[in-house]
């Protein structure tokens, strides 16, 4: 409690303020208005703020209060390359499996999965294929088959804590290609199971068409020029792609959209 100077809650914030509840502060600052000039209170508000920063709660607080809560506790961001020519060749093989973990709460990226796949039907890479995506022949040469690359996600997302069952994630794919046809398709042709995880997704296009009321004809290109966003690294890089599915996502949910499952039920 506040004496004549209110010294004595100022002192008490200043020394223990990771310990001071929250929904305390606006009542502290209603005790000692009328005895300080707004500077001073200014000031002791960012001593606050700057004490609970240093105990760890002031960018996670920021952030959960900045946008709406999602329905997911991770989202995970998913973009495949694969084998490619003019006229296309069959079957597709994925060359690069990257994914990121995106938090819920924050939208910001807390681990990375990111593997080079080698090819089996065709292993040699085209020409074409390396201008689109910058991948080149060394780079998959020798990597572990999507068979060995699968069960290592699988791992990841062990130890990530993403089999949980109580804990809620989903897939995120800027379209439907990557979970509805590419890898279902090549595991078809390699008689390999797809894991259920895989098996439900959100389609950024479809989400920012929701969100932003036009359809993305070129995809992450439109989406970060509707949102007035730089794009990171070279598109058709799997990884980087990742980088700026997230980003937009990001940008989303600070401006309260609610991202949604949009794959029907397989």
């Amino acid at each position: 409690v506040a004496d004549a100077s209110g010294c004595s809650m100022i002192a008490l914030l200043h020394t223990g303020a990771a310990k001071f509840p929250q929904n305390l502060l606006p009542r502290s600052r209603q005790a000692v208005s009328p005895l300080f000039p707004a500077g001073v209170l200014k000031g002791f508000s960012s001593i606050v703020s700057r004490k609970l920063a240093s105990h760890g709660f002031g960018a996670s607080m920021a952030a959960m209060s900045s946008f709406p809560p999602q329905r997911y506790h991770y989202f995970l961001v998913l973009d495949f390359e694969a084998t490619c020519d003019k006229p296309q060749i069959h079957p597709q093989e994925i060359i690069e499996f990257p994914i990121l973990k995106l938090n819920g709460r924050t939208m910001e990226i807390e681990s990375t999965f990111h593997m080079y796949v080698q090819p089996v039907v065709h292993p040699q890479l085209t020409p074409f294929c390396t201008e689109l995506t910058g991948i080149i022949q060394g780079m998959v040469d020798g990597q572990p088959s999507l068979q060995q690359v699968l069960e290592r996600v699988d791992e990841w997302m062990a130890k990530e804590g993403l089999l949980d069952p109580s804990v809620k994630s989903i897939f995120v794919t800027c379209g439907d290609w990557d979970l509805k046809v590419m890898l279902p398709g090549q595991c078809q042709y390699l008689g390999l199971p797809v894991a259920d995880y895989f098996k439900q997704w959100i389609n950024l296009k479809k989400a920012y068409s929701f969100a932003m009321g036009s359809w993305p004809k070129n995809g992450l290109l439109d989406m970060n020029k509707g949102l007035n966003l730089q794009h990171i690294g070279r598109p058709h890089s799997g990884i980087d792609d990742c980088k700026n599915i997230a980003n937009i996502m990001k940008t989303l949910a600070h401006r309260g959209f609610i991202f949604k499952q949009t794959s029907k039920p397989f």
